[in-house]
């Protein structure tokens, strides 16, 4: 009997459309003999649908279509299972659910909110948990871990959105100390979503504006220049870690936009319609693999990268973002990403870990994290309120702030 996996993609984030590409790429990929693939579609607008049709990448170029044909569905659990069910008058169960396997990216989805709701409803997932997922992706909760775990970064500062409003000019003075250039961040989104490099005082008002528009908490961290950057892949859990192959990056400018990495070659703009076949994913980047490394580097890189992982929990297949300074030879990491675009496949090929058998470790891994989770001890079968009388409850006014 096939494993139904019910692969969850789409959101509303704004790298919505990365996660469709990296979606469609993966279901193409599972082992079919192995697996039953359900597609679940989330849109911008966060509901949910399913349906054969959701595997193919032409038909999210008219969504009205698609939502035409593919069926609207919640997901719960009902008798022991997890179903997908239509909505409407006439509820039916249209497909149930072995374990789920969220391939997003982003607000909303990326970040402990989606896996907080399958945590909830006791589905196994695939990759990390809640708390991972929160701290993966919320870039001053990362760094404040790695930070406590004396791994090397570049020196950063973070404010709200309101501090900067109430006070832009004491923002101002710290980004001083903090010294030019800097580079201005949204602290939540990904794939270069809401950056800018700012060189001189003048340009960061309009760059912290810019990040603004996309989170409520900003980070600005120093520049690294003389500057290579190499990224790693790091499959498993807790207890046991694999090291994939490390690339360079190699951006046509001084870093990576959305541009350069989902609609090729920098053309087109954020919001205008481009043909999404064309478009490879984090693929469409040019990059060196292996990065030309020293031995040592290498090294330094791999036990950095494991420990970044183990310090945030974390579980399934990321990828983890360094940067080099090469005039200094010193190495700083950058970020991690919880759910990678394309989940990081290329770096796994490269050791010879096809994408197919890449995807089944991640859902053995899952169903492993499924089973510890499991064997804890969560509630109590006894219930305090048994014994408790209307008088017990009157005595109690006053704690209970009535």
């Amino acid at each position: 009997m096939k494993i139904k996996v019910g692969v969850i993609f789409g959101g509303e984030t704004v790298e919505h459309e990365v996660s469709i590409i990296s979606a469609v790429q993966a279901m193409a990929k599972m082992d079919q003999e192995k697996y039953e693939i359900i597609p679940i579609y989330i849109t911008k607008d966060n509901e949910w649908y399913t349906g054969e049709m959701l595997k193919d990448i032409e038909y999210y170029k008219d969504l009205d279509l698609l939502k035409k044909y593919a069926k609207n569905v919640v997901l719960y659990r009902k008798n022991g299972e997890f179903v997908l069910q239509s909505k409407g008058l006439m509820k039916s169960t249209v497909k149930t659910l072995d374990i789920a396997f969220p391939i997003v990216h982003g607000t909303n989805v990326e970040d402990g909110i989606l896996q907080g709701y399958l945590q909830t409803i006791g589905i196994p997932f695939v990759g990390p948990d809640t708390y991972a997922a929160v701290v993966g992706q919320d870039k001053v909760y990362m760094k404040c871990i790695f930070e406590n775990a004396n791994l090397p970064m570049a020196k950063f500062l973070w404010f709200y959105d309101e501090e900067y409003r109430a006070d832009a000019e004491s923002v101002m003075k710290k980004v001083e100390k903090l010294g030019y250039p800097v580079i201005v961040k949204p602290a939540l989104t990904g794939s270069s979503v809401g950056i800018q490099i700012v060189r001189q005082q003048e340009q960061l008002q309009e760059a912290i504006e810019e990040a603004i528009q996309y989170d409520h908490k900003i980070i600005i961290e120093e520049l690294i220049e003389n500057l290579k950057e190499v990224n790693i892949s790091i499959l498993g859990n807790s207890s046991q870690q694999e090291v994939s192959v490390i690339e360079e990056v190699l951006p046509s400018k001084d870093f990576l936009t959305y541009e350069d990495k989902y609609i090729g070659n920098g053309k087109g703009k954020m919001g205008a319609k481009q043909p999404m076949k064309s478009s490879k994913g984090m693929l469409s980047a040019s990059r060196k693999i292996p990065a030309d490394l020293t031995k040592k580097m290498k090294q330094e890189i791999e036990e950095v990268a494991v420990k970044a992982f183990q310090s945030l929990g974390s579980s399934g297949c990321c990828r983890i973002d360094f940067l080099i300074d090469e005039k200094n030879k010193k190495i700083y990491i950058n970020e991690i990403n919880s759910i990678p675009g394309s989940l990081a496949f290329y770096l796994w090929e490269a050791k010879g870990v096809s994408y197919t058998s890449l995807l089944d470790e991640m859902i053995t891994i899952a169903i492993k994290e499924y089973k510890k989770r499991n064997s804890k001890t969560h509630s109590f079968d006894t219930n305090i309120l048994s014994g408790f009388t209307h008088g017990s409850l009157k005595g109690m006014k006053g704690k209970l702030g009535s």
